[in-house]
């Protein structure tokens, strides 16, 4: 008699999309540390350092050495500390310009409930049961897309402020753009941490963990 031979079933542990793919997280967590790096460079040239105001003080300094230097000669002093700042500033913002374009990838690549589009759709399912909190989860996701498209001018100005000896028609303008995006950005990033703290400690424990390890499985769309 033959041996009855095991029947195979499906592997019940086969991996699972979660609802924040790794993509998203490895892009959410880079993109985080180099905004936040890249605001540190404003803050370090004209808040904590002033650069600015760094030729006084290297002369005050330097004359109670019994140093006395050119005025043109201190200038290029502060030169050297600005121009390694923004050598930081540039670096850092190309990774973040190379960054937006690994989001664009990992959106294509997003499958069923890990779409934005089918986020919105499940939290707009909510809001018309009338669940609490659906309205607001449906404005922070559309606060995203906001921020998005403010980080993409924010790109393209800088690279156009990096590039300029080619694009010197539309420097001014860029530059301006680039100022009034940076300070969008900033209100994005406070908002989101206030927002995020809130939500851990009230309605919504667990956004941190879940953009670190994914969170639930991903609805089916």
């Amino acid at each position: 008699m033959a041996a009855v031979q095991p029947v195979s079933t499906p592997s019940t542990t086969s991996a699972v999309a979660k609802h924040n793919s790794l993509g998203l997280r490895i892009w959410h967590w880079a993109n985080s540390g180099l905004v936040l790096f890249q605001l540190m460079t404003i803050l370090f040239m004209f808040v904590i350092v002033k650069v600015k105001t760094l030729a006084p003080e290297f002369s005050q300094v330097l004359a109670e050495k019994g140093v006395n230097l050119p005025a043109q000669e201190l200038r290029g002093l502060t030169r050297i500390v600005s121009h390694r700042i923004w050598d930081w500033h540039i670096w850092v913002g190309i990774a973040i310009s190379c960054l937006l374009a690994f989001r664009v990838v990992v959106s294509f690549r997003q499958r069923g409930g890990q779409r934005t589009v089918a986020k919105i759709a499940a939290i707009k399912a909510r809001e018309a049961r009338g669940e609490a909190g659906a309205t607001k989860a449906r404005w922070v996701r559309y606060s995203y897309r906001a921020f998005y498209i403010i980080l993409a001018v924010m790109v393209v100005t800088g690279l156009a402020l990096v590039f300029e000896d080619y694009l010197e028609p539309i420097k001014e303008v860029s530059e301006t753009i680039h100022e009034y995006t940076m300070y969008a950005v900033i209100a994005f990033v406070v908002a989101h941490i206030l927002g995020v703290f809130r939500s851990e400690v009230t309605d919504e424990p667990g956004l941190v963990s879940a953009m670190i390890n994914g969170g639930e499985p991903a609805a089916e769309a």
